[in-house]
């Protein structure tokens, strides 16, 4: 798996190309964290966002698909205790329903073949009035070419199934039936929209 030979690299391709917003994903989204809540982290990568948002809360459920994240993730996070790893498929979770307070699912939308269905099973862990926070880059160019960044990771072996903009993003879940959403920005060289979902049932 692609993922698996790119864990090693992850961290220094990402602080190297896009450190602004690579430094900041994580105290972003862990602004939307309480203290009590429990968390389910989806596609948790090499724990960019994981180690934010388990200082913030009381428990956190960091998975990936890919063992070799999951193997580095663990690496980067050792001084958490309140962190749970387990490997787990974004489009099928084995969790109960209105499990979590808090869903987090960062960069992981656009690589997805079925995205709508990943965020079905998003919203069913998450209990009533909780909420999905879904930071994804967004690297369309204006014109609607595909940004330099994007072609590069391409080249690399990374296949985006979806390539959004920040007006693409929210036609996204509008789509969906989604409106209860607030969005914020991370700029830097390959921004990140923060999507930020109030379930209200």
């Amino acid at each position: 798996m692609f993922w698996d030979i790119a864990a090693k690299y992850y961290d220094f391709f990402e602080k190297i190309y896009n450190g602004r917003v690579y430094e900041k994903l994580g105290d972003r989204v862990a602004d939307f964290v309480d203290e009590t809540d429990t968390v389910l982290e989806c596609a948790c990568g090499t724990g960019c966002i994981t180690k934010s948002v388990a200082n913030a809360c009381t428990s956190l459920i960091a998975t990936d698909f890919s063992d070799g994240m999951l193997v580095q993730a663990q690496k980067n996070c050792k001084e958490c205790s309140n962190i749970t790893f387990a490997k787990a498929n974004i489009l099928a979770l084995e969790y109960a329903d209105a499990s979590f307070d808090k869903v987090v699912a960062g960069n992981v939308i656009h690589l997805l073949d079925e995205p709508r269905k990943a965020m079905e099973e998003l919203m069913r862990v998450c209990k009533p009035g909780g909420m999905l926070i879904i930071p994804t880059y967004v690297n369309i160019c204006k014109d609607g070419k595909t940004s330099l960044a994007a072609r590069f990771l391409e080249l690399l072996g990374v296949k985006f199934k979806h390539q959004f903009s920040p007006t693409t993003y929210k036609e996204f879940f509008l789509k969906m039936g989604i409106t209860d959403v607030s969005y914020s920005m991370v700029n830097g060289k390959m921004p990140c929209c923060i999507a930020v979902i109030k379930k209200n049932k």
